[in-house]
């Protein structure tokens, strides 16, 4: 089938946004709006006076942005990719054109020039989202609002499966007839009743076995997203719960319980993922949703049973519980975390969360615990991009330190460099592990 069949065939907000013909289409159309917003003109008024304010313009407003953004807010404690960066500022280029463009000028023209303006953000955009793959199609831009949740289920069953040891669930579980084909996924609030911390909703995905009975005792994988971010990150970007289903079809409905709850608090802050004068993230992860998970739902008891991951930020902060709170999480998935937990520089961090006390940082700083402590019971996963230059040699240096620490630690490249382009794809590829390490399989 060709791809224009293709393109048929499929409902359009299904198309893909970040390869095949459409970003082409939109890159093209967007240089050549640019090159029309400041060559197509006859009057000297926009060559001597014009276009050389509108592209100082556009550079001064590019270098403020840059400022206030990486300088003074510092949102990013890495700091904005540079390829983020260069199409901010063709962006406000093609915004500063345009509006130059705009004195003087009959209404026809006006419209053509904001058009091309609007050409040229919608390349910007466009060119940002191939990068990170945020939004691989329409229907996942559209999934805050297309996506539905449903009510979760707490109701305990009577009779529960727990394999034998030496066995694995998948060896001692039978699908009964009339199985659901997909999970479910709903948002429910987990409260911060030891740690203080105020969380919003967390999501929570079951599988299919669990609306069986008797109702087998599956695993726990705690994921957490990335900074800026949101706990219906892994569902709305992340497309897990269809990872999860794929999952559980080729496994007669078995799959890990997934909870994806708050690490930040809302989406710019960085909590830091530990206890500290800004939050008590830790103790949060450690304590508070593992009482909730026991208290509303039937699963595997046990560190061997429960695993956390995230990407990014998220990473970082599955390394730290793994590393801080072993007895609750005998595996992690750390996706192209950093090597410590940063506000951009160790001297901030400790000014920020301990108030200037560098031996309480080092006391939970993940790689300093690994130097001084052996984990010969966790397994790790370290998953990076093969082309990430800011996090991968930070991911070969933690994959180093867990190896040295007797960790069971795999280190994997995937192909892409920094965003849900490796995020995505590496969930699929890591659930065999996590349901291996986690007795759901062989």
């Amino acid at each position: 089938m060709t791809s224009v069949s293709l393109a048929l065939t499929w409902n359009p907000i299904d198309w893909p946004l970040t390869r095949g013909p459409i970003p082409y289409a939109i890159l093209a159309a967007g240089w050549g709006s640019l090159l029309v917003l400041a060559l197509l003109a006859r009057s000297r008024t926009w060559w001597r006076r014009r276009l050389p304010v509108a592209l100082l313009t556009a550079a001064a407003a590019s270098l403020l942005l840059d400022i206030v953004v990486d300088g003074w807010w510092h949102p990013f404690p890495e700091g904005l990719p540079r390829y983020i960066t260069w199409w901010i500022a063709v962006a406000l280029l093609g915004l500063s054109l345009a509006a130059f463009r705009m004195p003087g000028t009959a209404l026809r023209r006006k419209l053509l020039a904001i058009g091309a303006g609007s050409l040229v953000l919608l390349m910007a955009s466009s060119q940002v989202n191939r990068g990170f793959d945020q939004f691989p199609t329409g229907r996942v831009m559209l999934a805050p609002w297309l996506s539905k949740t449903q009510e979760l289920t707490t109701a305990k069953a009577a009779t529960t499966v727990s394999p034998p040891p030496g066995k694995v669930m998948e060896e001692v579980w039978t699908a009964p007839p009339g199985l659901p084909a997909k999970g479910t996924v709903s948002t429910v609030p987990i409260p911060g009743t030891k740690s203080g911390f105020k969380a919003r909703d967390a999501y929570v995905y079951l599988p299919p076995a669990y609306q069986a009975s008797p109702r087998p005792l599956l695993p726990v994988v705690v994921l957490v997203s990335g900074q800026p971010g949101t706990p219906g990150d892994w569902v709305l970007a992340g497309q897990v719960n269809e990872a999860l289903d794929a999952f559980a079809a080729q496994h007669q409905g078995l799959a890990p319980i997934v909870v994806m709850p708050d690490q930040l608090g809302s989406t710019w802050t960085n909590t830091l993922c530990f206890d500290s004068k800004i939050a008590n993230t830790q103790t949060y992860l450690a304590q508070d949703v593992p009482d909730w998970v026991r208290a509303n739902l039937q699963a595997a008891e046990g560190r061997k049973s429960w695993v956390i991951g995230g990407a990014s930020m998220g990473g970082t902060c599955a390394l730290q519980l793994a590393v801080n709170a072993p007895e609750v999480y005998g595996s992690f998935l750390d996706m192209a975390g950093q090597d410590e937990p940063t506000l951009g520089t160790r001297a901030q961090t400790v000014a920020a969360a301990f108030d200037g006390d560098e031996a309480k940082f080092n006391a939970i700083d993940p790689l300093q615990v690994m130097a001084a402590k052996k984990f010969p019971d966790t397994a790790a996963a370290i998953v990076v991009g093969r082309t990430d230059n800011e996090f991968r040699p930070q991911q070969e240096k933690v994959y180093k330190a867990a190896l040295d620490a007797g960790m069971n630690a795999k280190f994997d490249l995937m192909p892409g460099g920094h965003g849900w382009i490796i995020f995505r794809p590496g969930i699929v590829d890591q659930l065999p592990w996590m349901a291996q390490q986690t007795g759901l399989i062989r």
